[in-house]
C-alpha cells in the first residue's frame, strides 16, 4: 500500500554523496542543480513543454475536525415556536448549513500563525408531535462557534486589484490587508438527537437570546420571523459535523505545463425541432429499477464488519 503524500518539500538521497537535497525530477533539471527555475520552454523533456508562472492559491495550512455539537439550542419561527409550545415529542428530521462566517486575526507573539473563528448557522427542520396523528414539520436555527490555530506565513505588501463594478466606489483604490484567507469546507450536519424542555421548569436555565445576532441573510432564509424570549418549551438537538479549515494566500508558482487545454467534446443540445434525438443519448436507469446490492457500495461491507455496529 503506497503511503499517502502529505504537503512540504520533498526530499530524497542521492546514493554517491548522501545529501540531502530537493529533487527537480518532473522538470527534468539535474539534482546537483541549485539555479533557480524559470518561466520558459523545457529541453530534454518530451513530455513537459514549459514551466509557467501562475497566480493561484496556496494552502499553507489546513486541518480538518470531527465534532459532536450536543444540546444545540433551536430559534424557531414563530408559527413553528405555537406549535412546539402544544408539543409532548419532537425528532430532528433533517439540518442543513445556511451560512459559515470565517474571521481571521493574527496570534500575538506567534509569527506566522492566526487564529480562524468560524460560526455556523445551521437550518433544522423538525418532525413536532402534538398528539396523535402525522407530526407537524417546523424550521428553526442553530448556531455553533469554533476557534482554531493555524499557520498562514506572513507578508508586508497590500494587495490591489483592478476590478471595475458600475456605480461604486473603485475596489483597485481601497487598500487590503495581507491576511491569509480562510477557507472552510463543511457538509451538511448528521441529526443525531433532539428532546424538547419545559422551561416552566425551574431545573432549567432560562437565559435570553438576542435574535440580533442572526444576520438578516440567514434570517430571510426562513418563510416567517424568528422568535425568542416569547416560548414555553424549548428544542435542542445534537449534531455531528465534519468540517475542513484551511489557511490559503494568493501566490505566485512555477509548475510544470503540458500544454493548453482545448475541449475536444462537441457540445451536446436538442434541437426543438428534433427533442427526442437528446433523450435517445439518454442512458437507461437500470438502477432506478433494480437498486444496488450492499457490495456495490464502497465501505459498506467494512461497516458491517465492525462487532460494535448494529446490524
Amino acid at each position: 500500500m503506497k503511503e499517502r503524500l502529505r504537503p512540504g518539500p520533498v526530499l530524497g538521497t542521492p546514493p554517491e554523496t548522501g545529501e540531502r537535497f530537493i529533487p527537480d525530477l518532473v522538470l527534468g533539471t539535474p539534482p546537483q542543480s541549485r539555479e533557480r527555475l524559470r518561466p520558459g520552454p523545457i529541453q530534454g523533456s518530451p513530455a513537459i513543454r514549459e514551466a509557467v508562472c501562475i497566480q493561484t492559491d496556496k494552502v499553507y495550512d489546513s486541518c480538518r475536525e470531527k465534532d459532536c455539537l450536543e444540546n444545540l439550542r433551536v430559534f424557531l419561527t414563530r408559527r413553528g415556536q405555537e406549535i412546539v409550545d402544544r408539543a409532548i415529542n419532537v425528532k430532528c428530521r433533517k439540518s442543513e448549513v445556511i451560512w459559515v462566517f470565517p474571521d481571521v486575526e493574527a496570534v500575538p507573539f506567534n509569527r506566522g500563525f492566526f487564529t480562524v473563528s468560524v460560526k455556523f448557522f445551521f437550518r433544522i427542520t423538525l418532525d413536532v408531535f402534538t398528539g396523535v396523528g402525522a407530526p407537524t414539520p417546523v424550521e428553526g436555527v442553530a448556531t455553533f462557534d469554533k476557534t482554531v490555530i493555524l499557520f498562514g506565513s506572513e507578508g508586508k505588501a497590500r494587495i490591489f486589484e483592478s476590478k471595475f463594478k458600475e456605480d461604486a466606489f473603485d475596489p483597485q483604490l481601497c487598500s487590503k490587508t495581507n491576511l491569509p484567507k480562510a477557507k472552510v469546507e463543511v457538509v451538511d450536519p448528521i441529526c443525531l438527537a433532539a428532546k424538547l424542555v419545559d422551561i416552566t421548569d425551574r431545573l432549567f436555565e432560562t437565559d435570553e437570546f438576542d435574535l440580533a445576532g442572526v444576520p438578516e441573510s440567514v434570517s430571510n432564509c426562513f418563510d416567517d420571523e424568528l422568535a425568542a424570549g416569547v416560548e414555553r418549551k424549548r428544542v435542542f438537538v445534537s449534531l455531528g459535523l465534519f468540517t475542513i479549515i484551511k489557511l490559503e494566500r494568493n501566490v505566485q508558482l512555477l509548475i510544470p505545463a503540458f500544454d493548453f487545454c482545448i475541449p475536444e467534446r462537441e457540445c451536446i443540445a436538442a434541437t426543438e425541432d428534433n427533442p427526442c434525438e437528446l433523450f435517445e443519448r439518454i442512458r437507461f436507469p437500470t438502477d432506478e429499477f433494480f437498486p444496488p446490492q450492499r457490495e456495490d457500495f464502497a465501505g459498506a461491507e467494512d461497516v458491517f464488519k465492525n462487532p460494535n455496529s448494529c446490524r
